[in-house]
């Protein structure tokens, strides 16, 4: 059965953050993931992961930046990772030392570094040279931690100008990286507003072992994932499936719920899991 992990960076809104992990655990899920930590101390976080009973399996890299007030300036100001960008590599390592050291404090076995918005400035072969290079980088660094490192393709829709897009070439790079602690973050969102044939993709992809993560939402409008149009009772039974043969992976819900942030939106939106158990 799919273990399931709350995104708190878009699940529970009309609550303070620290008090989303209890919301997490009081609706079924065993994990949390979220964008980004630095606006805490990571103690505070391990705290509220330890009173709640639910575990930490995701979180992202800064943006940019290398404190926590510049990481939120980064944020809201458009900055969507320095994988890719040539000349920002010291920033770009500061910033996976920082995660790496939350990740210690939280016992979170991985962190996402997003890839970052191409200039048009800057050829995509430059590009791709320099994240490559990053990843190298990274992947030794978190493998000292016992740590993997997650690359993601989204959608250029909701994120125009995103340097990673695609499944094939976030695996292609994983490979010519050639670090066992690199994989790939498979949002099927996103996969499905891509590519589509979101089905195939899984029984090809998690069967390697370069699939380190699954995120779900519905699709179009990202909201809980018993709406729109994928089937995901279906692709959760491949992701059973796949988990015969060594994925032993979480499915992380990053999706929008359909109430916004109504008072108990989000937990009256969790049929969809309750009826998976259910099910099972």
């Amino acid at each position: 059965m799919p273990r399931f992990a709350a995104n708190l960076s878009f699940l529970y809104q009309e609550l303070p953050f620290l008090d989303r992990f209890e919301a997490a655990a009081r609706d079924g899920f065993e994990g949390v993931e979220y964008l980004f930590p630095y606006a805490f101390e990571p103690r505070a976080l391990a705290e509220r992961l330890a009173a709640s009973g639910v575990r930490q399996v995701l979180f992202n890299a800064p943006p940019a930046g290398q404190e926590a007030a510049g990481i939120e300036r980064a944020w809201s100001e458009g900055m969507r990772g320095t994988a890719c960008l040539p000349g920002r590599e010291a920033e770009f390592r500061a910033g996976v030392q920082l995660a790496l050291r939350y990740a210690e404090v939280l016992e979170c076995p991985r962190i996402h570094c997003m890839a970052g918005l191409r200039p048009d400035s800057v050829a995509r072969d430059a590009a791709r040279a320099t994240y490559v290079n990053n990843l190298r980088w990274a992947a030794a660094e978190a493998a000292r931690s016992g740590c993997d490192v997650l690359i993601e393709p989204i959608n250029p829709r909701d994120m125009p100008g995103f340097f990673l897009d695609r499944q094939d070439e976030a695996h292609a790079i994983a490979q010519e990286v050639g670090a066992l602690n690199l994989k790939v973050q498979m949002d099927l969102y996103h996969c499905q507003i891509v590519e589509g044939d979101v089905a195939t993709k899984l029984r090809h992809y998690l069967p390697t072992g370069r699939v380190g993560h699954i995120q779900i939402a519905g699709v179009p409008e990202r909201h809980e994932p018993d709406t729109g149009e994928l089937n995901y009772p279906y692709l959760f039974r491949l992701i059973d499936e796949a988990a015969q043969v060594g994925w032993p992976g979480w499915v992380g819900c990053e999706y929008r719920p359909s109430e916004g942030s109504a008072p108990g939106g989000t937990s009256r939106g969790m049929r969809w899991m309750h009826e998976w158990h259910a099910d099972r």
